[in-house]
């Protein structure tokens, strides 16, 4: 999935706190939320290279971070 630049958030500091198949379960100030791998850009920290327990940046739409009242 592409996304373009200005349909994309940015969160810096994301806790991986669980991760199956299809989801990501992330920490952000504090707060649990579940955010569906086809929302996240591949760009994210979080969804290549980061394992569970670790921090990171977390790049979703912007659609799925209003979804939450993250934005």
């Amino acid at each position: 999935m592409r996304f373009n630049k200005e349909d994309q958030v940015e969160f810096e500091d994301v806790l991986l706190k669980h991760a199956t198949d299809k989801a990501l379960l992330c920490v952000i100030d504090g707060v649990e939320h579940w955010f569906p791998k086809s929302q996240v850009h591949a760009d994210s920290e979080l969804f290549s290279d980061k394992q569970v327990g670790e921090t990171g940046k977390l790049v979703v739409t912007e659609w799925i971070a209003k979804q939450k009242n993250l934005i």
